[in-house]
């Protein structure tokens, strides 16, 4: 199969890494689709490098877990499957309420500077609602998160939640037919920060579990139309 005429063309002499980075973020925004096989010979090609940095590219992505490898079949784009959407979602809690502890037991300057960076991604997934970009908002959907996480300075947890992130967007970009409205998302996360921001431990517990269990919800209730494997 050939691949999508989306495929970025890099410049210059890429990198894996490079590489890895345009791969992942075509394959979140669903330019391959889930379970299609990735062709070698045709991404090199459009990239214009040679297989060994396409293929170690290739490596990094089926460890992080968007692509598989399948012995003597090649490379795949993962099949979520309803299972996959509830273990994300269980570690991505897991990660969260840990981060939210951790948050709070800081300092107010800490909290104070994630409340402000919170604040701006918010501001512009407002704007995104406005345009109806669903591409857009699953990308700050996720760098909420991830900054949310991020705030804590705990290195280990931002590692951890770092390894879910092109999943965490697979998923994000199936709620798009699975929320009625999607100003919704934004307010779910609108929760998360005044809980935050008020220091109130258990409202953002609560705020926390309830939109993760949401997500798994919306995805699982329908998963043909979102786009998950039975």
């Amino acid at each position: 199969m050939a691949a999508p005429e989306a495929t970025f063309v890099l410049e210059g002499r890429p990198t894996a890494q490079l590489i890895a980075d345009q791969l992942r973020e075509l394959i979140v925004q669903g330019a391959f689709r889930p379970g299609q096989q990735v062709n070698e010979s045709a991404l090199a090609s459009q990239l214009n490098t040679s297989r060994g940095p396409l293929r170690e590219a290739l490596q990094r992505l089926c460890q992080e877990g968007i692509l598989v490898s399948k012995r003597n079949r090649g490379v795949f784009v993962l099949e979520l499957t309803a299972a996959d959407v509830k273990e994300i979602y269980a570690v991505r809690e897991a990660v969260e309420l840990a981060a939210a502890h951790t948050l709070l037991d800081s300092g107010p300057e800490q909290i104070a500077t994630t409340v402000r960076e919170l604040k701006a991604i918010i501001k512009n997934m407002a704007k995104q609602v406005k345009a109806s970009d669903w591409q857009a908002l699953a990308r700050l959907d996720m760098q909420f998160h991830t900054t949310f996480v991020s705030g804590t300075g705990n290195t280990r947890l931002i590692r951890i939640y770092e390894t879910l992130a092109a999943e965490s967007r697979m998923c994000i970009l199936g709620l798009e037919v699975a929320y009625p409205r999607i100003d919704v998302l934004v307010q779910e996360h609108q929760k998360i920060l005044d809980h935050l921001e008020a220091g109130d431990r258990q409202g953002l517990q609560r705020a926390i579990q309830r939109h993760m269990e949401k997500a798994v919800e919306d995805l699982t209730s329908d998963p043909e139309a979102a786009g998950i494997s039975a």
